[in-house]
């Protein structure tokens, strides 16, 4: 494995793998590894005979300036993890190396980027086409594979790559969760002991949701899940829509579309938590 910073030695690196017909996949990473990154990895390493993972804090896709400056970074212990599974480069710039001059352009993938995160985050799906274009440009990958988790960033880089990189192919990767149900994100590191418990309550409401849809309608299930959060007083529910898994609109109606989806994001203190569930999938 070889541990690369720049953009010449790294298209160097790949150029003698497309040489010699190997497909190349990436896992576009801001650090902070946690199993759920490595199950991208894996995925990555069982599909692809070259294994790209970036590891860098994008700086232009936060919105607020102290998320940026406490987001956990734990380089060596990301090699550590990296080599164990094989990965064949880690891609680290630095922030002169990938923006040498500011990025002014501007994404617009509206109706996708304009709800729920785009609402709250003004400005930080517009940095995360920054760096995953340039992510893909430097690299030019066969494969790109991204966790669910963050469920609306997968459905606006699909639609940025059906757009400008047609012959890649995203691959979604299932949210992989704490035995009790937590969903893993490097911001878990930042809760306290007394806020990990609390944190639970997301994941649990979302899967008591799941029950209390099959009997009951959407707007009350809904409503469950906002009485749920609201009922821990430690817990401040930032949004929860339910919405089509396409196109990202609210839906009213478990028949408004054949793919439904809650998703969430909650403040446990000052740790800003996402996590989302599949209420229908045909």
């Amino acid at each position: 494995m070889k541990v690369i910073n720049t953009i010449k030695d790294l298209s160097s690196e790949l150029e003698s793998f497309r040489k010699a017909n190997k497909s190349i996949g990436l896992v576009p990473t801001m650090g902070a590894l946690h199993a759920g990154h490595e199950s991208l990895v894996k995925k990555c390493v069982e599909e692809c005979d070259i294994t790209v993972v970036s590891v860098f804090v994008n700086p232009t896709q936060f919105n607020n300036v102290a998320d940026l400056q406490t987001y956990p970074r734990t380089f060596e212990a990301d090699v550590e993890l990296l080599t164990k599974n094989n990965v064949s480069i880690i891609f680290a710039p630095t922030v002169e190396e990938l923006y040498p001059e500011k990025d002014t352009r501007r994404f617009n993938y509206s109706p996708l980027d304009t709800v729920m995160e785009g609402q709250f985050r003004p400005g930080h799906f517009n940095g995360v086409c920054q760096v995953v274009s340039k992510l893909f440009d430097f690299v030019k990958p066969d494969f790109a594979f991204f966790g669910e988790k963050d469920f609306q960033q997968l459905a606006i880089i699909r639609k940025m790559a059906s757009e400008l990189f047609p012959s890649l192919t995203i691959v979604g990767c299932p949210i992989v969760r704490e035995a009790d149900g937590l969903a893993l994100s490097s911001r878990n590191m930042r809760l306290s002991d007394q806020g990990r418990k609390e944190a639970l309550t997301i994941s649990k409401t979302l899967f008591a949701s799941v029950e209390y849809a099959v009997k009951n309608n959407l707007l009350d299930t809904y409503k469950f899940v906002v009485d749920g959060i609201a009922a821990n007083n430690n817990l401040e529910l930032e949004y929860f829509e339910i919405v089509d898994g396409l196109t990202l609109q609210k839906v009213k109606s478990w028949e408004d579309s054949n793919y439904i989806v809650g998703c969430i994001t909650v403040y446990c203190g000052d740790v800003r938590l996402i996590d989302n569930i599949t209420y229908k999938k045909n």
